[in-house]
């Protein structure tokens, strides 16, 4: 495809400027309301159980209906993102999740809570889509990892904030003043990022050229200050594909390798660390020490993002998702072999560490390497298959994570996990591809 406008080429030689920080704050804010009502589950269920406002069944059909509608909404917005626009998309979503949240904080009973949920689950699924994507398609190579990291930092921040405000907030006030908070947060949000432009690249890949050349002069202007930019180096040109060229090698095997990786880092997330209050409770622990304990080990959630956004420029995508995974694996087996009543420094040191490697994961997974593996035509839409086959394995997880836990506590937990992470290395390793460095059409060269 012979490009008129090169916004790719034009966007990756630009210097970081105001504008950059403008998209990222942006996007961001969308994303840590995201990330907050992603993991706001773990307090409000405990506490809705011990309340007796819930039972330990219907906090799983909580769980799990959340997840399908995060899986319909990330399967929607990958279609709607590709067809409408990553502008469109990115604010109706948070529009979505924002007003049922505000629904959720004034629910009668858990019926009614697990039915704002599975909305709010609609636009959750949506944002984590178009979020990434979006800020992927702006930023340019030679720093790319450390952006879509930082983001993912944004989004991970959500968990200690909800185990700090669930600490605070819930043994004296209930659960419901957490879905206040996030109701206003987004519509806030939504409202200050209404004027966001739309992404050049998308616009050139519809053949909107001239629309797509405006923006770019705008940016441009913008990005240099009054400075002379360096000159734009033309990549060789890239066919288009389309939708059906997802099914053929090689898209095909970074579609698996997406999917696959997605469905482990959600699982080790929704399936045992958003989990982490009611293991605690099971254990004998009270309400507020089982707060206290994940808030501690949520701190390393940020350490992980932020080992992740350095780890992605600096040694590349594949090598970092490999080692963080051998780390999983063997800090969780650990961890597994303690129990919350043993000596809290012990108990507390080596979940640190298993979660500081999931993080680094979910860093490198959700923000920086599925969004990257997909040509711009497509990539809302691959990447929304890839988040709706990991959001669907969720659906599943929580029974699959109760029957365990009934039957062999956590260390059976834990052992689940292990075992998806040992075939996540294998297949990041047979198939997975090196973004590091690469603009996004040199990578989606090498895929047609």
């Amino acid at each position: 495809m012979t490009s008129a406008v090169n916004a790719g080429a034009r966007l990756d030689r630009l210097p970081i400027s105001s504008f950059h920080y403008r998209i990222f704050w942006l996007v961001g804010a969308g994303m840590f309301f995201d990330g907050y009502d992603l993991y706001i589950a773990g307090g409000v269920l405990a506490s809705a159980v011990q309340s007796k406002f819930s039972t330990v069944p219907q906090n799983l059909q909580f769980i799990s209906l959340t997840f399908v509608g995060m899986t319909l909404g990330a399967l929607i917005t990958g279609f709607v993102g590709d067809k409408m626009g990553r502008r469109f998309t990115y604010q109706i979503n948070l529009l979505i999740f924002g007003l049922a949240s505000l629904a959720a904080a004034f629910a009668q009973d858990m019926n009614q809570l697990i039915a704002c949920r599975f909305v709010q689950g609609l636009g959750l699924g949506a944002e984590i889509v178009v979020g990434y994507s979006t800020l992927t398609e702006f930023v340019p190579p030679k720093t790319r990892g450390r952006w879509l990291s930082m983001m993912a930092f944004l989004v991970v921040a959500g968990f200690p904030v909800t185990a700090l405000l669930g600490y605070l907030i819930i043994p004296a006030f209930g659960w419901r003043p957490m879905f206040v908070i996030a109701g206003i947060g987004s519509l806030v949000v939504w409202y200050l990022r209404k004027n966001l432009p739309e992404s050049p690249r998308w616009l050139e890949s519809q053949g909107r050229t001239e629309e797509a050349e405006a923006l770019m002069q705008s940016i441009e202007k913008e990005s240099a200050g009054g400075r002379t930019l360096p000159p734009v180096v033309v990549p060789a040109p890239v066919p288009q594909v389309a939708a059906m060229d997802m099914l053929k090698p090689p898209l095909l095997q970074r579609l698996l390798v997406g999917c696959w990786v997605l469905i482990t880092i959600n699982t080790l997330i929704f399936g045992f660390v958003i989990f982490l209050p009611q293991f605690f409770l099971r254990q004998g622990l009270t309400i507020a020490n089982s707060l206290a304990y994940t808030l501690v080990l949520s701190i390393g959630s940020l350490v992980g993002c932020a080992v992740g956004a350095y780890l992605s420029d600096a040694i590349g995508r594949r090598w970092s998702i490999i080692g963080a995974s051998i780390v999983t694996i063997v800090s969780g087996y650990i961890y597994a072999r303690f129990h919350a009543g043993d000596d809290p420094a012990i108990v507390l040191s080596t979940g640190f560490v298993l979660i500081v490697a999931i993080y680094v994961q979910t860093a490198i997974l959700f923000g920086v390497y599925t969004p990257e593996l997909f040509p711009t035509e497509i990539r809302l839409r691959a990447n929304g298959i890839c988040n709706t086959l990991g959001r669907g394995a969720t659906v599943v997880s929580p029974f699959i994570v109760g029957a365990l836990m009934t039957s062999y506590q956590l260390p059976g937990v834990v052992w689940l996990m292990i075992g998806l992470v040992l075939v996540q290395i294998v297949v990041v390793w047979a198939w997975g591809v090196e973004p590091r460095n690469r603009g996004l059409e040199e990578v989606a060269g090498a895929a047609t």
